[in-house]
Order: C-alpha cells, then structure tokens, then sequence
C-alpha cells in the first residue's frame, strides 16, 4: 500500500483536482493531440512559441489523475522556459518515470523539484504512459507533429 501512495502523493491529487492551464488557446502556434488507446488519455496540448521561448502553454482534454496531473506540472514549469529547456526536460521526466537513466544524467529524479513526485510511476509499468502522455505530446509539437499515440 504504502508504494500506491507513494503514487498519488499529495502533489499529484492536487494537480488533478485543480489542473493548472487547463483551457485551449486560439492564438497557439504550435499544437499536437496525444492519445493513448490503452486507457482512453486523450490530451490536445497548445503552444504559443516566440524566438524559442514558450510564451504560453495549454491543455485540454480529459484522463486519469497521473495523465492530468502530469499535463498539469509540465504546463506549469514550462511556461516562459525555452523549447530546448523543454526538450531537456522532457528527457529527464521520461528517465525518471520510466526508471531508465541515460549515464548523461547520473540522478535524473534529483534534478526535477516537484516533477519527482512522478518517480514512483516507475514500479508500475501500466501507469507510465500515463504519466508521459503529455510530454510525448508537448515533444510532438515542438517538431511541428500534430498526433501522437502511445500504443
């Protein structure tokens, strides 16, 4: 029990409850629909990029808390950042809750402050497209992708 509640601390319930960016925006520039069939996830992230800087970001769409809150954070954290910080982060946040680190990053759960509290998604394999939904579908967009599934 004590590893299901390492899942859904209390960060993440929050961030489900009360998404952060939850809205859609008609001035985006950039915007890609992730979908991920296994579990129904359905996420429409928008993007307004300027000279590299994402100015604002976005979400819609409906899922799990672990999705929801995941798209939640990563909107948060990414507004006003860089698209290469983006794609940095990306990097991180997949090591992380997939378990895997790249020997680049020796401690890639270290390194993303409130983001930790997905690393629990690693100890459980059917979660972890949750978790990453919406970074897959951010990284879509940023390389002008408009769908992206995670089967």
């Amino acid at each position: 029990m004590s590893e299901l509640q390492d899942l859904y601390q209390e960060v993440i319930l929050e961030h489900s409850k009360h998404p952060r960016n939850f809205r859609g925006m008609e001035n985006a520039n950039l915007q890609a629909e992730g979908y991920n069939p296994l579990c129904g996830d359905h996420y429409t992230i928008f993007l307004e990029v300027e000279d590299g800087i994402i100015r604002d970001i976005s979400f819609q769409g409906a899922g799990c808390a672990i999705s929801k809150a995941s798209a939640s954070m990563m909107s948060q954290i990414l507004k006003n950042g860089t698209t290469a910080e983006a794609e940095e982060l990306f990097e991180k946040f997949h090591q992380a809750v997939t378990g895997k680190e790249s020997g680049k990053e020796p401690d890639a759960v270290g390194s993303l402050g409130k983001l930790e509290a997905f690393a629990g998604v690693a100890a459980f394999p059917t979660r972890i497209k949750c978790a990453t939904l919406a970074w897959h579908t951010l990284h879509a967009a940023l390389k002008g992708d408009q769908v992206v599934s995670t089967e």
